[in-house]
């Protein structure tokens, strides 16, 4: 039996890969434990019977503050790693590191962006993997942006020489032992000492309420949805989204994710639902014509591993790439998030539906990432490194 600890962010799209892979460990025999600065949040996506055993070790968090909704590009990149990435390190060394201590694991598995789990890792000397829970880092996203390249450069190794191992080498983003990248190539691209593993589509908790009976047989449904953390930015684009849908009921039923409550519909609407949460896997594995989202990895992924094309409009951060990946694999057609109308909108929808290359494409992605194993591939990985380190 080895001990591995999983050092994330308190980000749905950053626990929910490793959930399976926490399982599929537990239920080998080994002892797995978290260590996040939301406790409660890890234990809801684990769930209480999803085999993790989920002992989870208190992080403090980054600053309360939001990020302007208006940037984008270089700028929304910078202020994310400024205001959010690098404080929330900061403020999670001190629990990560009573975690080792407490836990004593033989394999910190430390989420990509969460640097705590990497450097205290490294300073304590105990071997670490890289999560890789989106495939934007292997791609070189600051390729062409020398300057914040260097900046960022400057800020990691302050941020090393303040809570890791000062004379340490490694990039925090890319263990040296194992990279663990839940995606596959068909997707992103070729990138030298990846794992690919394909995405972890595990069971989770659906929560109720759901009415199932609202779908209609006789119509293809679509979802739309900007993720978890988007609620600030999206009313413009779901309003657009309802109005195509709209334009297309003899035919579509829209499911649109509305956490923010920004949309309004009449009582008893049969052609487009409006609900501030969906149980995304089991809606897929029911039946979806196509998605349409942000580009978050975990959606673009769930989406594919299940055949499903998608209409990709990006807003910021890792998006951008993602949606470039689905619109080269051929997988899905690109639009602009911020200028996007009805029609434009509803001409990209109407291309992924109708048009037989966005679905064979997309069932191509999906056979790859069944191929590539998921959850148990990801466990193998980590079991073999545990045992070339006893």
């Amino acid at each position: 039996m080895s001990r591995f600890l999983f050092v994330v962010p308190p980000l749905t799209g950053h626990i929910n890969p490793v959930v399976g892979v926490a399982a599929e460990l537990a239920g080998r025999g080994h002892r797995v434990a978290w260590a996040c600065s939301d406790p409660a949040l890890v234990r809801r996506l684990a769930g209480q019977d999803a085999g993790t055993g989920a002992e989870v070790f208190a992080c403090a968090g980054a600053p309360e503050g939001s990020r302007p909704p208006e940037l984008r590009g270089p700028e929304a990149l910078r202020f994310l790693w400024e205001w959010y990435l690098l404080p929330l390190a900061e403020a999670m060394a001190p629990g990560v590191r009573a975690a080792v201590g407490e836990f004593r694991p033989d394999v910190v598995v430390a989420d990509q962006q969460a640097f705590a789990g990497a450097l205290i890792s490294e300073r304590l000397g105990v071997p670490w993997a890289t999560s890789a829970t989106t495939s934007a880092e292997f791609t070189d996203p600051l390729a062409g942006l020398p300057k914040i390249r260097e900046w960022l450069a400057e800020r990691l190794a302050l941020l090393r020489a303040s809570v890791g191992d000062p004379a340490g080498r490694a990039d925090p983003r890319f263990s040296p032992r194992l990279v663990l990248a839940f995606s596959a190539p068909e997707l992103a691209g070729p990138a030298e000492g990846v794992r690919w593993v394909g995405p972890s589509v595990a069971a989770r908790p659906a929560g109720a309420g759901f009415p199932w009976e609202w779908l209609d047989a006789g119509r293809t449904s679509v979802l739309v949805t900007l993720g978890t953390a988007n609620t600030d930015v999206g009313a413009r684009f779901l309003d657009v989204c309802v109005q195509a849908l709209r334009e297309r009921a003899d035919r579509v039923q829209g499911v649109v994710v509305d956490p923010g409550g920004t949309l309004r519909t009449p009582d008893g609407d049969k052609d487009v639902l409006v609900v501030p949460s969906v149980p995304q896997l089991a809606l897929l594995e029911r039946g979806v014509g196509a998605v349409v989202c942000h580009a978050g990895h975990n959606t673009v992924c769930e989406a594919l591993w299940h055949g499903v094309p998608l209409v990709v409009a990006p807003i910021r951060d890792d998006q951008p790439v993602v949606a470039g990946q689905v619109a080269e694999a051929g997988a899905g057609v690109r639009v602009r998030f911020g200028r996007v109308g009805a029609r434009r909108l509803g001409a990209a929808l109407d291309a992924v539906l109708d048009g037989p290359g966005h679905r064979a494409a997309a069932m191509r992605i999906g056979a790859a990432f069944r191929a590539a194993g998921g959850s148990p591939a990801a466990a193998d990985h980590l079991e073999e490194l545990a045992r070339e380190l006893s």
